[in-house]
Parts: C-alpha cells; sequence; structure tokens
C-alpha cells in the first residue's frame, strides 16, 4: 500500500506547484546542476540552446532547457545544507510523489545533482582556481542525522577516524561522511579534476575556523584537519553544502557530486574575490560531461 503524504508534509501551491521551488512535477529534467548564487542559474543557461521555464521564488530560481540535446535544470540553493534538505526534498517529491493522490509513484525516478560551486583550499597542492571533485564529504552540519538509513550510506570508518584525529567536541554535533556516486565522480571528474574529501561546514566563520570578535572554541580545529590522512587521502577544501547533497540523494535513491573552485587557500591565506568569470570554465565543463 502506498503511503499517503498529508497536506501538512507535502505542501502543494494552489497552482499545483511544490511549495518553496514552486515548480511542478513536468518542468524537472532528470538532470540537475545545483548552484548556491541565484545569479549564476543565469550564467550556467546561458549555454543552452532552448529554455522551457524559469520559476523563481525567494532565493529558489529554477531554469529548465537543453544543453547539446540534453535536458538540464539548472536550480539555485541559496547558502547551506538546510537549504539544500529543502530543494532535494522538493525535487525528489516532483519525481517520484504523485500530486493528484499524494502517494508515491509505483516506478520511481532517479535523477543526477551535481552541485557547481565555490570552495576553500586546505593543503598547498590545491591553489586558486583548481577544480575539485568530493569523493567523500564530511558533514559538520548535522543534518543527516535527522533521517533513518544514515549509516548505511555513510563511512563509518572515516567518521570515527576523522573524530579521533581532531578530538572532536560532542556539544558541536555528529559530524558524518556522506559518498558521492563513483559513476558520476568518474564521469564528471574524468581525469582533470582533483579527486578529495571535503569538509561541508555548518557556517563561513566560526566553523571553518575564521574568528572575527567571537573566538573559536577549538581554535586549533583547522590545524588538525590539514593534517588529517585516510589511507592516504587529505581534507582537500571547505565548503558548505556537498555532505546534504550526497547523503540526501544516497537516502532517495539519486546519484550526485560537488564539484567546486578553489577561490582561497586557507593554508596560504590567499583568496580570489574576482573568480565569476573564471567558473564559467567549470560550468561548460560540467555541461559537457553531465
Amino acid at each position: 500500500m502506498n503511503t499517503y503524504f498529508a497536506e501538512s508534509e507535502l505542501i502543494i501551491n494552489g497552482d499545483g506547484s511544490i511549495f518553496h521551488l514552486h515548480l511542478k512535477p513536468e518542468q524537472l529534467a532528470d538532470k540537475v546542476i545545483l548552484v548556491g548564487d541565484p545569479g549564476r542559474v543565469a550564467l550556467v543557461a546561458s549555454h543552452f540552446e532552448t529554455k522551457e521555464c524559469e520559476v523563481s521564488n525567494r532565493e529558489f530560481l529554477t531554469i529548465t532547457g537543453t544543453y547539446h540535446g540534453k535536458r538540464i535544470t539548472v536550480q539555485s540553493t541559496g547558502i547551506g545544507c538546510d537549504n539544500i534538505d529543502i530543494v532535494l526534498n522538493e525535487m525528489d517529491a516532483l519525481a517520484n510523489i504523485d500530486f493528484q493522490t499524494r502517494t508515491s509513484k509505483p516506478q520511481l525516478r532517479s535523477l543526477e545533482f551535481v552541485r557547481i560551486g565555490t570552495c576553500g583550499g586546505l593543503q598547498p597542492d590545491v591553489p586558486t582556481g583548481t577544480y575539485v571533485a568530493t569523493v567523500k564529504s564530511i558533514g559538520f552540519d548535522g543534518l543527516l542525522n535527522f533521517y533513518a538509513g544514515r549509516d548505511k550510506v555513510c563511512d563509518l570508518s572515516l567518521e570515527q577516524s576523522f573524530k579521533e584525529h581532531v578530538k572532536w567536541q560532542d556539544k558541536m554535533g555528529n559530524p558524518y561522511v556522506s559518498v558521492s556516486d563513483t559513476g558520476l565522480l568518474d564521469r564528471i571528474a574524468d581525469k582533470d579534476m582533483v579527486r578529495g574529501y571535503t569538509i561541508a561546514c555548518g557556517g563561513f566563520f566560526g566553523p571553518q575556523g575564521r574568528q572575527l570578535r567571537v573566538p573559536l572554541a577549538d581554535p586549533k580545529l583547522n590545524e588538525k584537519i590539514e593534517s588529517f590522512d585516510y589511507d592516504g587521502f587529505h581534507i582537500t577544501n571547505f565548503e558548505m553544502e556537498s555532505s546534504a547533497v550526497a547523503g540526501l540523494s544516497s537516502l532517495m535513491g539519486h546519484k550526485a557530486l560537488t564539484v567546486c573552485m578553489v577561490i582561497a587557500n586557507r593554508v596560504a591565506k590567499k583568496a580570489e574575490s574576482n573568480y565569476k568569470n573564471d567558473i564559467d570554465g567549470l560550468i561548460t565543463t560540467v555541461l559537457d560531461r553531465i
């Protein structure tokens, strides 16, 4: 028997669109590019040959169109894993719930999510301008801990090793390690992107070791992160969404990957603020390979 999703759980707008994204099921492609900045949606879509729709609500801007014959949706998420929770749940509902009956569809649809973003490098060999494809993501955000089946889709050995190495403080919540889809990783990263482990932080300042006027709970955390070694892998970069993208996708039966351009190297203490034109190279690479 199919589960019925009540109005309070699945909120559908009067026009038949999903609550936050304002999208209708027929407007969602199987291939989805996620970007944080709504302004970056137009940059991605500028490469499309055709555009079916453009829908906007709050920080969520969506354009669906075609690129070299491939139907693609590009979706802005805003910043943070809390917004990824909204976007992926609503896109999964668009794909796999019948809005007329409010029940799961008998044949589930698997989507491909590729997040294109920016990040901070944590190793000397990932200078600004480097493209990093996330193999595994250590989530400081705690989002996946609220979902059943979390342990089945996470690398528990890496999680435990990381916690022991950095002497993780329980008051900061339990980190989790989500895993990118290997097929999507091989196709998108190919042989010209750095493959690494990423930390997805719950904020831009304190959680990433930036101190302004408020002291940090663990001022040495970044140093411990940089020195962490797991089977020859080091933590390559910081960003703020990859753990939820990969983790939720695994739980829902979708495929996901995060690729980022390094715009700041925390070890070298260098940053590139004029990166918006440079990231177009990463965008076209993903469009060609998705």
